[in-house]
This record gives structure tokens, sequence and C-alpha cells, in this order.
């Protein structure tokens, strides 16, 4: 063993010291560097301490960093001070963190905002460099892990503030911080070598060299603002801020001592700008220490109270606090104030606005928190305070802001047995104590049958462990039921200190969700209100924060859409989204994005939304194979938007048999393919009752009247309690432009050659002269006037003579026409004689619950002979309307007006989903 003899130039003091192993001659001097922050009961009082062993003796100088805190255990009462401590409004106080004094550029901005304020006196608080911090944590974890390359690193930290230096200032101060640097660098060399051969760092250590950035970054800071002329001092906040462990890798603010020594050094260096140090501070016994994990703001907000300033600005990157994370919802607004409480809970729920703890020191003396951007000095920022001004009492302002928790699981206890029993909760969360498992949520039914709970995820093994562990015997004998563990969980948290006082929160918050198909699987609320918390599925997180975030601030309604068919009546749709997106985004905050096009054989896919001034060209350049599953899965797994539709323009019967599968997967349908309502009678029910179980919704208004409001209509009837009796009309815009055109003496087949040369007819023109389209309408509208018929059961009258039914082509069918002009034109003939024309028209009879397709004769004053081109023509014969028929006319056929129903289908799915109306 070796002896230790310990030497002060002044004053005298007697110390002893703990003993160590032998260490070898090439590790003393770093040995005998931890062995003197070891020293018990000793102070470092200034001058030289020599610490000497049976190898020799090691003198530190007062030049050193290494015990400076020391300095402030003389008490205040031992050198009575008189200087006077000023208070209040002439104190403004200034954090700046380590994006902001990132480069020595940025340094030198952050002086000359410090030099821009008015204010009588300013406390500067500063972070270290950016990364620095970082950096210095490396050191140490390289250090302990014996790791050699923790010496090329410490030269990197110390050619990052030399480099910084030099471009920043210059002459006497800038050999002087150079001075200082080499001292400081080369005592944390000694102080890593011996961690090194430790292997081992104790939390003072670590903290002594992690907080030497803060010091570096003090001082060039200050010798940046008296290079402008300004009279500045830099305080290393050891010698005045005092705290405390308080648990949990936590330390509490001793508030008293700090003031006592706060007074002290401002005797000595009573100037009207500090630049001071965050992050850092001492024990009560003066060992250094940090504020641990955003420190330097808590150190803004107890030097701000500790000098009761007018105001504390915390400055960074952002422009202020937002209404969620930006990176979540792209929509979120920066909120202009906050109330201490409500920053609080949006700090607890993981917003980036500041840590609880920085809100206490300034909360108890109403000093408000600014928070403002360095990088966009135009931007106000936010204010934290005790009770903004009176807002308007809407629900928009009642939601301050929504946060959310990733990364959780749910546990729920279970039972019977639990109801009325008392002491069961305290059983379970001491329980949970004993594993140190952090409890985020709590929520309990008033039956008390079941308490569940939220916790971190890699928490979850060890509480439910624990759990079945000190319930075995109630779980055996059946007095509880289950310990269950619920994985993949997050928490949305909706913040707003208005919530107490405003009726309909909730209801709007849980509308939101469940019209974005959004589970909720627990729910939390305290009786103030400041937060309403619900647990969901992780997967859907972010679509329910988006979801939730649009309801309350209207930020825009953003629809996921998926294109399915770019044929005519798609790539016409597409072209009418191209002309309208930007006004709709302006005037009706409805945000459509495209991010998928499919046809037959190609797909175009896109995350964010496609490009509708070049969709053609994209397809074409960067489509991939087309695949029906992918194209879903890309709308359904895409959690940016939380609201999907698709909108199937086809006429395919295999596309339409998906539409159960997709509604179910939470992704609205909108089309005008008929194929889907026509079909079997038990899947079209089975389509209809999903849709009506759930908030996903399925609109097909075109599958009838194109753009005419058929649907809406008779759906308007029924639902106000009228009784449908008779449906008639004129459903094919292709046949009423035939018979509106078949006058005179003009052949029939010419006027289906015009037709089909116009575009009104399909390729081959027996699809419409059959009369099937015009069959399926009638049976969707028999359908939902409350008829259970089957396709089948539709009697129709073909207009395709049974010998041409039969060719293997539209050419030859139209070569073949003419042949039957005759047997037409006698049919005009004898409806003229009558005073009548003739009408291809389908018939829902609901008092005797059929239907029927057939060619009609009907007098030339009734409002079916008065159409032109292709109008429809549909009335509605019912209990309200029996002597004078409610008549809906209209065009209805073409690309333009087809895609401008499923157009209009669309932006009644945003209005229901919360868009303006």
């Amino acid at each position: 063993m070796q002896s230790l003899t310990v030497a002060r130039a002044l004053p005298p003091a007697v110390a002893t010291a703990r003993r160590r192993p032998r260490a070898s001659s090439s590790s003393r001097e770093a040995v005998l560097q931890c062995w003197k922050y070891e020293l018990s009961q000793d102070q470092y009082l200034g001058g030289s301490l020599r610490i000497g062993s049976s190898q020799g003796s090691l003198d530190i100088h007062r030049s050193t960093n290494l015990l400076r805190p020391a300095a402030a255990s003389v008490s205040v009462e031992q050198d009575e001070v008189n200087t006077y401590l000023p208070k209040g409004d002439m104190w403004s106080v200034h954090k700046f963190g380590g994006t902001c004094m990132g480069t020595s550029q940025r340094i030198q901005s952050v002086a000359n905002i410090v030099l821009g304020d008015s204010s009588e006196r300013k406390l500067i608080i500063v972070s270290a460099m950016s990364k620095v911090t970082d950096m210095m944590y490396n050191l140490v974890q390289k250090a302990q892990s014996r790791d050699d390359s923790y010496t090329i690193a410490l030269e990197e930290v110390f050619e990052k503030h030399m480099v910084a230096a030099k471009d920043l200032i210059d002459g006497e101060d800038l050999a002087r911080f150079l001075s200082q640097l080499h001292s400081d660098v080369s005592n944390l060399r000694a102080m890593l070598r011996a961690i090194y051969i430790a292997g081992h760092a104790t939390e003072s250590f670590s903290d002594f060299v992690v907080g030497h950035g803060e010091l570096w970054s003090a001082q060039m800071l200050s010798y940046a603002i008296k290079k402008s002329g300004a009279p500045c001092s830099w305080m290393d906040t050891r010698e005045v801020l005092v705290v405390k462990p308080s648990g949990c890798n936590q330390v509490d603010p001793d508030y008293l001592e700090s003031e006592k020594r706060l007074l002290k050094w401002f005797s000595r260096q009573p100037a009207e700008i500090i630049v001071a140090t965050g992050f850092i501070a001492s024990t009560a016994e003066n060992i250094p220490t940090t504020l641990k994990r955003d420190g330097s703001d808590f150190s803004a907000a107890i030097v701000g109270s500790l000098v009761r300033a007018r105001q504390v600005t915390i400055w960074t990157d952002v422009d202020g606090v937002f209404s969620a994370d930006p990176r979540k919802v792209s929509e979120a607004v920066i909120l202009s104030t906050l109330s201490y409480q409500e920053a609080w809970e949006m700090s607890y729920f993981g917003a980036n606005v500041l840590h609880p703890r920085t809100i206490i020191p300034v909360m108890k003396d109403n000093i408000p928190i600014v928070i403002r951007n360095m990088f966009n000095l135009s931007a106000s920022g936010t204010m934290i305070c005790k009770q903004p001004a009176n807002e308007n009492g809407d629900l928009d302002a009642c939601v301050k802001s929504f946060a959310t928790i990733d990364n959780l699981a749910l546990v729920n206890v279970e039972g019977t047995g639990m109801a009325g029993v008392p002491g069961t909760a305290s059983a379970i969360f001491s329980t949970v104590k004993d594993v140190g498992a952090n409890v985020i949520m709590i929520s309990q039914a008033s039956s008390e049958h079941s308490v569940c709970f939220a916790v971190p995820e890699k928490e979850v093994a060890a509480v439910s462990a624990r759990l079945h562990d000190r319930f075995h015997e109630a779980l055996a004998a059946g007095r509880l039921s289950k310990v269950e563990v619920i994985n993949g969980c997050s928490i949305l948290a909706a913040v707003g200190l208005r919530m107490a006082s405003t009726p309909g929160v909730s209801a709007i918050l849980f509308d939101a969700l469940a019209k974005a198909n959004i589970n909720v699987r627990a729910i939390a609320q305290g009786c103030s209100e400041y937060n309403i918390t619900v647990v969901l599925k992780q997967e859907d997180c972010v679509r329910a924060l988006r979801a939730a975030h649009s309801r309350f601030f209207l930020s825009k309604t953003t629809l996921a859409v998926g294109i399915i068919g770019p044929g005519l009546i798609g790539r016409t749709l597409l072209n009418q989204l191209k002309d309208q997106v930007a006004a709709l985004k302006e005037n009706m905050n409805i945000d459509l994005r495209v991010i998928g096009i499919t046809g037959s054989s190609t797909m175009l896919l896109s995350d964010t939304g496609i490009d509708l001034t070049q969709w053609k060209q994209l397809l074409k350049k960067e489509a991939e194979p087309a695949d029906i599953d992918s194209f879903v899965h890309h709308l359904s797994d895409n959690h940016v938007f939380p609201n999907k539709v698709l909108v199937d323009c086809t006429a395919d019967t295999s596309v339409a048999s998906h539409y159960y599968n997709w509604l179910k997967k939470g992704i609205h349908v909108i089309t005008p393919n008929k194929k889907a309502n026509s079909g079997p009678l038990d899947q079209y029910l089975k389509l209809r009752t999903l849709q009506r179980a759930s908030y996903t919704h399925y609109f097909y208004e075109a599958t009838v009247g194109a753009g005419l409001p058929i649907i809406s209509t008779l759906r308007g009837l029924l639902e106000t309690g009228d009784k449908i009796l008779r449906i008639e009309g004129i459903f094919s815009g292709t046949l009423s432009y035939i018979f509106n055109n078949f006058e005179g003496t003009r052949a029939f087949s010419d006027v289906v050659a015009e037709a089909k040369e116009a575009g009104y007819t399909e390729p081959d023109p027996r699809d419409d002269l059959s009369g099937t389209d015009v069959a399926r309408k009638v049976i969707i509208l028999a359908r939902e006037s409350g008829l259970r018929l089957e396709l089948s059961d539709i009697p129709v009258k073909s207009l395709v003579p049974e010998t041409l039914a039969a060719c293997s082509s539209a050419d030859e069918f139209m070569q073949k026409l003419p042949s039957f002009d005759e047997d037409w034109a006698r049919q005009r003939s004898d409806a003229d004689a009558a005073d009548e024309v003739l009408r291809y028209v389908g018939v829902v009879d609901t008092v005797n619950k059929r239907g029927q397709v057939e060619l009609r004769r009907y007098k030339r004053d009734h409002p079916f002979a008065q159409l032109s081109g292709s109008d429809n023509i549909i009335a509605f014969t019912t209990s309200r309307y029996k002597e004078q028929p409610l008549i809906v006319r209209g065009p209805g056929a073409g690309a333009e007006v087809t895609a401008g129903g499923v157009f209009c289908d669309i932006l009644r799915l945003a209005s229901y989903l919360g868009a303006p109306s």
C-alpha cells in the first residue's frame, strides 16, 4: 500500500483520502486526478493543491477548471455581501440550444440577437455546440470500455472548438480562450485515462467530463459579445446552481442556496450581460453534476426564477409549438399561446415542447416562456403563460394540440372477484412499482370489473410475469379471469385547458376517430379535463392523429385517392381533379391526393400524391405491372393519410367483387360501376349491411343517372317517410338519343350509326340495344326501394333482332341492321298515327313488387316525349307525389357528366369526413 500526502498553499487544511491499490507509474497522474475528487470533506479554495504519493507528487494549479465549483463553498455568512442583486422586469433571460450554437457563424448570430435585446439586464443560458454533448458522452463510454480511440475523439472535440474560436474571436481573448481550452483538454485527457484504467466511470466523473461543452460555448459567446463593445461576463453555473437528487435520475433545485450563491457571484461581477452555462450545476457538497437531458431549458427556467425575470425566451430551430408533430401532420399550425398546464400535458405525452420540470420554476412566479426560432426572427413564436387571454369559445379553440406516444403495451387485469374488493388496485400497482415500470395511463370501469393500464412495451414482459406471480391464487380460484397483455399500442392525447368547460369535445374526437375507421382500446380522462387520452393500435396512430387534428383545427380534410380504370371515365375524372384540386384546397380545405392509378396492365403509385398535370406521362415512364392486391395494399398501408377512397371507374365484375373487403379494411368506395349493386342479391345485401354498420362509406350515385341526383333523391324520399309507388324513366342516354332522333323519314340504322359515331354507344351498339344496362339500373332502384329482386326477375325487351344477336362483330351487326329498318319505320308510323312517340323505359312497380324494361309509346305532351339529345328523365310517383310525379331530368350519358357524378360523390365523402359543406 502507498501513502498519500496533501499540502496546500492556502489556507491550511487537513484531508484524508481513501486508499487505492498501487498503480503503475505510467498511470500515476491519471489515478491521482481521480483521487483528488474523492478527498473526503475537503475543499479546494484556490492557490494550488499538491497530491503526493510514494512515487511522486502532482501539482494542480488554479488555472484548471477541475475543481472550480468548490470556490463557492465559502458561505455568504463568512464574507458579508453588501451588493444588491437586482430582480424583476429589468431582466430578460434567453436560452440558446445546441443547434443555435452549432457553428461560429451561429454563435455570432446569437451575439447579435443578445445585443439587439433592449432589456436593461440580460442573462443568457447556452448549451454546448451542436453534437458536442453526445461527443462528450461518447468519450466517457469509449474510455470505460477501454477503447483507445477515446484519445482521437478527444482531439476531434478540441479541434471543433479551436476552429470555431479562431473564426469567432481574436487577439488576447482568443489567446486566453485557447489557453483555457488546452488546459481543460489536458485535464480531461488525464481524467479519461483514469476511467480507462478503472474500466468504470462514476456519475460524478461522467457529469464532470460532459459539462465542458457548455463551459466552452459560454466563454466563446461572452468573448463574441465583448468583441462588439458591450460589457459581458460569463458564469460557470456550477458556482451558483445547487441541486439535490430526487430519484429516477432527476434533480431538484435548492432555490435558497442557489440564490445565496448567485448573490455572491454577482457581488464579484455585476455585469449587465451575463452568459451562463446551461445543463451543469453542483450538489450541496460542491460535486459537479448535471440537470440531465433537456437540462439547459431547466437552467434557464431556474435562473429566470432566481432573478424574477420579465420573460424567458427559449431559442430553437422551429417557429414555435405546433398543434401536432409536423412530421406526422403536415397541416399542423403554430400555437400563439399555451397555458402552463397545456404545455405540461403536451410535453408529458411526447410533444417536443419543454420538459415538464422546466415549467415548474417559472410557473410559481408567473414568468412567461416564449419559444422562438433563431433562424426565422419574423416568427413571433409561442408564449407559455398562466392563462392565455380569452379566446373564442368554439370547439376548435378548446383543443390546443394532439400528441402521441408509441411502443406501448396495454395490460388488462380482469375478474368478477375484483368488484368491491378494497386494495385490488393498490396490489396491482404496487406490484408494477416493484418491477420499476412506468405507468403511462390508467383506465378503470366504474364496476371495478377490470383495470387496464399502459406501460412501455419493453417493460411489459416483466410486469406481466410479476402480476401472474402476485395473483396466481386469485387466477387459480377464478376471482381473476385473466391478466392480458395487448402489444403494439400507442396513445393519442388531446390537450386543452378549455375542454373542461366546453360540451361535446369527447363526442367530436371519437366521431373523428370512428369516421377514420379507428378502433379505440381504452380511454382515460381526469376530472380536470386537461387531456383526453385514448389507446389504439400503433399502426393506426398516425391516421388517428391526422383525423383528429383535421377535425379540430380545420386543417385540410385529406383524402388519399386510388383510381381504378383510367379509361374514358377515369381519364375524364383525373382531368377534372387536376383542374379543381387547388381551388378545393384553398376554398374548401379539401386536399385530394391521388396516390395510385391502375389499369388492367400497369399501375402508377406514389406515397404523397401523383402530379396530375403529367399523370399520363408518368403512367408510361414509371408504371409497374398492375396487381390489384398490391394496389390496395399501397393505399391501406399508407399511414400518412387518415382517409382513403378507391374509385372504381371500370365496368368490371371482378373489381366490384372486392368492394366488401375494401370496406371492411376501412377504405371508402365510390363507383359508377353497376355490377356490385345489380349482382347477386345476397352479395348486395351483405355490402349494404356492412356499409350501414360502419363509418366506411360506399357511394354510387353515378350508377343510375351519371351526374343526375337519382339515388340521393330516392334516399331523401325514403328517409323522410315517403312511400315509393312507382319509378319510371328513360335511363339510357344512348337510347334516349336514338329515339329522340328517330323522327320523320330517318332510318333506324342511320340513327344508330350516328349515335355510334358520336360516341354515345358502346363500341358494340348491341350492349346498349339489348336493354341489359337499363335493367341493371332498374334493379338498383328496386333494391334501394326495398324490393328483394334478382336481375333475372326483370323482364327485358331487347331491341336487338334475334337473328343479329349472333353476329361475330359490331361491324357485321351494323352492316345487317338496315334490313330491319322497315320494321322500325312501321312502329314509328303507328305511333305517329296515334300522336305518340317511341321511348325505351325502365319501370319499378313497388306496389306489385316487380320491374320491367320495354319499348313504350307516350303521348306527345307527356314529359317523356319532351326530351332532346341524350337526356334522361325519371319520374317518382309516391304517396306525396301521386297526382304530379317528382321528375328529375338532365343529361344521363357521356364521360363528362358521369365523371362529374363521381366527383360529386368524392366531395360528399369529404363533407362526411369533416370538410366544410
